[in-house]
């Protein structure tokens, strides 16, 4: 396994890439904003509470281009699993209060003021 700090560093631009592309779709805002969606502790978008077809397809169009960024990214010496799990601690770490997000545990919360609830082996 890559150290952390080698992580971290390819993580900064999978942070830029990966919402930057999300953020670009109104649905996914509006998503974000009334509590549909959330930042998973693995990297990837969740569907928080019930699921409409199109909610769906959204997150999964959405955890498609994370994922394709991820293996780009792993290429160069990280695993596909380390490269999403870097960048979903930093996913979570960036919501800003009112956002969804999952704790380790699978609990959906909200952000308040303090800082969200992350795996202990996040830097």
């Amino acid at each position: 396994m890559r150290s952390m700090p080698f992580l971290a560093a390819l993580t900064a631009t999978l942070l830029v890439a990966a919402p930057a592309l999300a953020q670009r779709d109104p649905a996914y805002s509006a998503a974000r904003a009334a509590g549909q969606v959330g930042e998973q502790p693995d990297g990837y978008l969740g569907v928080v509470g019930a699921s409409t077809p199109a909610l769906q397809a959204l997150v999964n169009n959405i955890n498609i281009q994370r994922k394709k960024q991820y293996t780009a990214q792993a290429a160069s010496g990280s695993t596909v699993q380390q490269m999403a799990f870097v960048t979903g601690c930093n996913l979570v770490l960036r919501t800003e209060p009112g956002e969804k997000y999952q704790t380790p545990d699978g609990r959906w919360l909200t952000r308040g003021a303090d800082a969200p609830v992350r795996d202990a082996r996040c830097l």
